[in-house]
Formats: structure tokens, C-alpha cells, sequence
């Protein structure tokens, strides 16, 4: 079933085999702009950027996922289920939920809390944690102790709700769930890859900080997140 209704390629072989899914399109072109050489635009409907290039020589695809569960869940079934790729990274922005996070730190999702209904809903899944792909991960850590760079292997929260009314409220999910940090899709992501038979993770810099305030720009967190891209971009094949 391709094209898919929110995938425009025609043939098998054009999305690599390893995706890297920042949530910004831009985010995605800047990736392909400054790090890829032979790229080829494969998408941009809706303008969901996607690309896929070379790096170092080995091949890789960059696409966005847009914001928050049900886009991320539309755009990584789809690339799993119908366009044989075997591995998708989430690399996003996520704020911190304690003051030993700064700004620009990296983490690696070892597992995902969430009081989302996404997974329930797509299958029946009633639990509230799921675990990142042990292999991935595990490629991940190596790749960035060779790069010399620290990355927090944490528990996180994907939350559907940006703008809470009760702001207090992380505190008690930092305290309770132990999750480090909030983004809005990595739930979704591991659910799709568990149930289809594939693999994810998910490498977040730290854009804000909840306790201490400290925040990045938008333009910052589009262009200057570069070290969890090198990271992800090493698994290219």
C-alpha cells in the first residue's frame, strides 16, 4: 500500500533502512542540508519533510514527525509497516523536570511513561511504561562513548498536553514515575515499533529546564542540537 496517505513515495528502497525523526521539518532539512551529501528529497506532503542521503558514505533517511503522539503514530507506522524500514530514532527537544539537567545535555530514553491512551486505543495496550529497543540503545551508548560524548540513559514522560493547567504537576511525575525529562511522542514511537516488530529509540536534548527555568530559543533548538544528530547519524549503513 504505497503511496501512503501521508507518504508520497512510489518504490521500496528510496526511505532507507534507519530513519532519524526529529519533530521540526525544518529540523529534518537542516540535518540534511548540513550533514548528508547525495540527498534526495523523498517527501513533502503536508510539509513533512523527508530526505535521505549518505553520511560517511552509508546511507541514511531523515523525516520529520510533527508534533505530539497521533502525528509521530501516523508517520512511524507507515514508514514501518509499509516501506520496510527497520529502525526509527526520535531525536527531539524535551524539558527537564530536575535542576541536574542543563541546557543542551543529551539523554537516551532508556524506557517511556505516559498517561497517554495512544497505545490502549491503537491495540489494547493497558500499561504505562514501554521500553526503548535494548539493541538500539545499546548501539547508541557505544557510538557516543567512541564520539566522547555524555549522554543520561533516563526514564522520560511523553505527555498529549503541552500547556498544563496545573504546572506543579511534573513534580509529582519526576518524584513518582522517575521520569527526568517531558517530550510528546517517544510513547507512541516504541508502541508501534513493539507492535509491529521493529525497532526505536529516542535521543532528546535538553531545551528547557522546569526548575530553573533556563530556556533555548526556537531557532536554537531547530540548528543547534548537532550533538544527539551525530549520534544518531553514526548508524547509518
Amino acid at each position: 500500500m504505497i503511496p501512503t496517505p501521508h507518504i508520497e513515495v512510489k518504490e521500496q528502497g528510496i526511505i532507507a533502512k534507519t530513519v532519524l525523526m526529529p519533530g521540526d521539518p525544518l529540523r529534518a532539512k537542516f540535518i540534511a542540508d548540513t550533514f548528508l551529501e547525495d540527498v534526495q528529497e523523498f517527501n513533502r506532503v503536508r510539509n513533512v519533510f523527508g530526505y535521505t542521503g549518505t553520511y560517511k558514505g552509508r546511507r541514511i533517511s531523515v523525516m520529520a514527525s510533527g508534533m505530539g503522539m497521533p502525528s509521530i503514530g501516523i508517520y512511524s507506522y507507515e514508514l514501518f509497516k509499509f516501506y520496510e524500514v527497520e529502525n526509527i530514532v526520535r531525536i527531539g527537544s524535551c524539558g527537564a523536570y530536575t535542576a541536574d539537567l542543563n541546557l543542551y545535555d543529551v539523554i537516551l530514553s532508556k524506557d517511556v511513561w505516559s498517561e497517554s491512551t495512544f497505545a490502549k486505543v491503537q491495540n489494547g495496550y493497558d500499561k504505562d511504561v514501554i521500553e526503548a529497543s535494548a539493541q538500539l540503545n545499546s548501539k547508541l551508548e557505544k557510538i557516543a562513548g567512541d564520539l566522547g560524548m555524555e549522554i543520561h540513559k533516563e526514564r522520560i514522560h511523553s505527555s498529549d498536553v503541552f500547556y498544563r493547567e496545573n504546572f506543579e504537576e511534573y513534580k509529582d511525575i519526576h518524584k513518582n514515575h522517575g521520569c527526568v525529562a517531558v517530550e510528546m511522542e517517544a510513547f507512541a514511537l516504541f508502541h508501534n515499533a513493539n507492535v509491529l516488530g521493529k525497532n526505536a529509540a529516542c535521543l532528546l536534548t535538553v531545551s528547557d529546564n522546569l526548575v530553573t527555568h533556563e530556556l533555548t530559543t526556537s531557532e536554537e533548538r531547530q540548528n543547534s542540537f548537532t550533538n544527539m544528530m551525530k549520534i544518531a547519524l553514526e548508524l547509518a549503513e
